[in-house]
């Protein structure tokens, strides 16, 4: 799986330069028709534009063509670098022929005596000196270095057709070399390469003739598949399958590593080379947001660390993964929603690394409301299955505990060191909800083990566990409110931009669903506790008399609601069954309740 990724690097690579360059090569077109150039700019004026275009055009093309690559069998994705070392394989070998007939072709002028003598005197010293310095050795090194290449191509070509090349052909390479030995004109000898090198070219061509209807098939059928998953399951579902097939987050990881590794090589030809590590590093973090790919890499960086500081959490809980979003996601969206509202790529060094220090603050932010989740489920748990581990006990609330002190800790330390601002607003106000979120966890969880432990019925306990949630959502909803505005107030007199105005948009539609709904919960509620006031309470006679057990716990009754069926039951149970069915749960075919005036 490694080296498939490996193979998809270098395409991200060109894709990242494009970006880098707004889809269009920088100063080429300028560089090769330049704006004050001498000739007449009547004459030149009408084909310089269509050039111009042509060269902006390009870009396009390659990052479309890159795209398409990117997206192959990994099978097909390695034939086509085989063809790329076959063609540099070519001009290479035509190079290293012409640069041997060039010293070969003065050798009878150049030969000396030397040689002969020192076999005759069996000087093996002198003999491999003289070897060495002489055109010979240089002719059988190029011998080698043919040969070589003449099996690298086969190689390729065996690869990609599945049957050899003629020997012939697989020996043009060492013709050039050979010839040199005979013929002394230089002209010959080029045109003896030349003929060679088309021999070659001649093999690539019928190659890549095998290859163009092969990507022909690919292309058809991958269309077909794409509108076949997009028909029936969706675009966003084809997304999600395809980066799970190209395992595109360890693409970018591997892909931003390198890219740091590069600046890491490229240190010591730069002013920072004599600077501490804090500043290296800085550096580097600085190099690593520069364009939109890099931070796409960085988020896979972000979202795998994230990722096993969720484990980690989930090892010391005790607990498989819960239904819900891993937080290696959430920190990756977050993290490149914060990239785009700022504007992290076009900002200068020193303000990039400021807003990669106040995005990682709202990342962790995040990060501790996910954590804040998982404990939350694990103590309702404990107290709905009546678990009397104390170490499981004792590990949730240590969790909590430590919720409680980073949140502090970080406020502490903003609040001490930084001025007044939205960003420090929004860390803050997304802390303090860590806060109270941890105390409202906390105290439902007392009550619910009170009550688990308790001899008697507690009947007002859902009304308790329902008033403290209701409290720690009404703080949670504000601060939702609050962060809205402080957008707001970015985009209005801070820095606005489309980004952050459409981010802010989506902000405010998920308020107002997260309104509704807790709404729509509020309104269910308080009917239904209506018509459970309309419902008569039962006396100590009528329970006497009933001697019965509540129908939907099976517990006895010292306290009933009466149904106009005449049906008793106790009031909570009768609460939360009229939260999903409005019929009586004994005689179903009856509507026992109706709304009171």
């Amino acid at each position: 799986m490694s080296f498939c990724n490996l193979l998809r690097v270098p395409l991200i690579f060109i894709i990242d330069q494009l970006f880098y360059s707004s889809f269009e090569f920088p100063y080429l077109s300028d560089a090769i028709f330049p704006v004050n150039s001498t000739l007449s700019q009547v004459d030149i004026s009408e084909s310089e534009q269509y050039y111009k275009a042509f060269f902006k055009i390009i870009p396009c093309l390659m990052f479309c063509a890159s795209l398409s690559l990117l997206v192959l069998n990994v099978r097909y994705l390695f034939i086509l670098y085989l063809q790329g070392v076959s063609v540099y394989v070519v001009f290479y070998s035509y190079w290293a022929n012409i640069q041997t007939i060039e010293v070969l072709s003065g050798k009878y002028e150049n030969f000396n005596g030397d040689i002969v003598n020192e076999v005759i005197t069996w000087n093996v010293d002198g003999i491999i000196h003289l070897f060495t310095h002489s055109q010979l050795y240089q002719l059988f090194c190029s011998i080698m270095l043919q040969y070589f290449l003449s099996l690298v191509f086969e190689f390729v070509h065996v690869f990609t057709t599945d049957h050899s090349i003629h020997n012939f052909f697989k020996y043009s390479f060492l013709i050039p070399t050979l010839v040199a030995l005979i013929l002394k004109t230089s002209n010959i000898l080029n045109t003896v390469t030349m003929l060679s090198t088309l021999l070659q070219l001649f093999v690539l061509i019928k190659t890549f003739w095998f290859i163009v209807f092969m990507m022909t098939d690919l292309i058809r059928d991958g269309y077909n598949y794409t509108q076949e998953i997009i028909n029936n399951l969706g675009v966003f579902f084809l997304i999600e399958t395809e980066w799970s097939r190209l395992n595109m987050s360890s693409v970018l990881r591997i892909f931003w590593a390198t890219r740091v590794l590069i600046h890491i090589l490229h240190m010591q030809y730069i002013e920072i080379k004599n600077e501490t590590l804090f500043e290296a590093i800085k550096y580097l973090l600085i190099k690593g947001n520069d364009t939109f790919i890099a931070v796409l890499g960085m988020t896979s960086f972000v979202s795998y660390f994230c990722d096993y500081i969720g484990a980690f959490f989930h090892w010391v809980l005790l607990v498989d993964e819960f239904d819900d979003i891993s937080g290696g996601i959430i920190s990756a969206i977050l993290f490149v929603m914060l990239a785009l509202q700022t504007g992290i790529t076009g900002l200068d060094s020193e303000n990039r690394l400021i807003k990669l220090f106040e995005n990682s603050f709202l990342i962790c932010a995040i990060l501790q409301q996910y954590i804040l989740n998982m404990v939350n489920e694990l103590l309702m748990f404990l107290t709905a299955s009546y678990n009397i581990s104390l170490k499981r006990h004792l590990r949730a609330l240590l969790v909590c505990g430590f919720l409680i002190v980073l949140s502090v800790t970080i406020l502490i330390y903003l609040w001490s060191n930084h001025s007044v601002s939205p960003w420090l607003l929004s860390v803050s106000s997304l802390n303090i909800v860590t806060i109270i979120k941890v105390l409202v966890s906390l105290a439902v969880y007392s009550l619910l083990l009170i009550d688990t432990y308790c001899s008697k019925a507690w009947e007002k306990l859902d009304d308790y566990v329902y008033y403290i949630n209701s409290f720690g959502n009404i703080v949670e909803f504000c601060s939702s409110i609050f962060l809205l505005l402080n957008s707001i107030y970015n985009v209005s007199f801070v820095s606005g931009g489309k980004i952050r105005a459409f981010i802010i948009c989506v902000q405010a539609y998920s308020n107002t669903c997260q309104a509704r709904t807790k709404w729509e919960e509020f309104t269910k509620r308080s009917t239904v506790m209506k018509k459970i006031e309309s419902l008569s309470q039962a006396t100590n006679i009528q329970l006497s008399k009933f001697n019965d057990v509540c129908a939907i716990c099976h517990e006895n009754m010292r306290s009933a609601r009466i149904t106009k069926c005449n049906h008793y039951f106790h009031g909570e149970c009768l609460r939360k069954w009229f939260y999903v069915n409005d019929q009586c749960p004994m005689c179903q075919c009856v509507m026992v309740l109706q709304a009171t005036e």
